[in-house]
């Protein structure tokens, strides 16, 4: 079974708190790094609601994972592009949806290797939880608790929409 969450609610969630989130820092002009795929497709919606001038950025960490020797190279992967420099700058990295961390870990690894920013501030449109480090979102648009058979998928990017699979939701 399929459920099919309002991603515009949660666009709109995820906005308002980066919004906060960066006003409280003082920070007027983030730069936006995506996580391929739905990170990216995510990015380009907030760097547009947010009206930044700046292009945003994409990361393909795919050589960054910690279980790359397990579970090898995926046939799709694309380097990842920065048009921008990460050094001294302040970050907001945006990722569909959060679990483990590890995902964020290795994004956060390949970042340093372009530059040590100021700040990363961490926005997920999702947070499911279950962590495996420690590492936590500044800003999410939602999170929920899924029963084991349970996946949160972000479909797109036109038109874009999330999905709860599995389950008898």
């Amino acid at each position: 079974m399929t459920a099919q969450l309002d991603i515009d609610q949660l666009l709109d969630e995820l906005e308002t708190g980066l919004r906060q989130v960066l006003s409280g820092r003082g920070i007027d002009a983030p730069l936006l790094i995506g996580i391929r795929t739905g990170g990216v497709w995510l990015a380009d919606l907030l760097s547009k609601r947010l009206g930044l001038k700046t292009p945003y950025g994409e990361l393909d960490i795919s050589f960054y994972r910690d279980d790359f020797s397990r579970i090898g190279l995926n046939p799709r992967v694309k380097p990842s592009s920065l048009p921008f420099d990460t050094e001294g700058q302040d970050i907001v990295l945006i990722d569909d949806v959060i679990m483990s961390g590890r995902t964020i870990r290795a994004a956060m690894n390949e970042i340093f290797d372009y530059g040590r920013p100021d700040s990363i501030i961490l926005a997920t449109l999702v947070d499911l939880g279950a962590r495996e480090l420690p590492i936590q979102p500044d800003v999410v648009g939602r999170s929920l608790t899924l029963a084991a058979d349970q996946r949160v998928k972000l479909r797109g990017p036109d038109p874009l929409r999330i999905e709860v699979q599995g389950g008898s939701a």
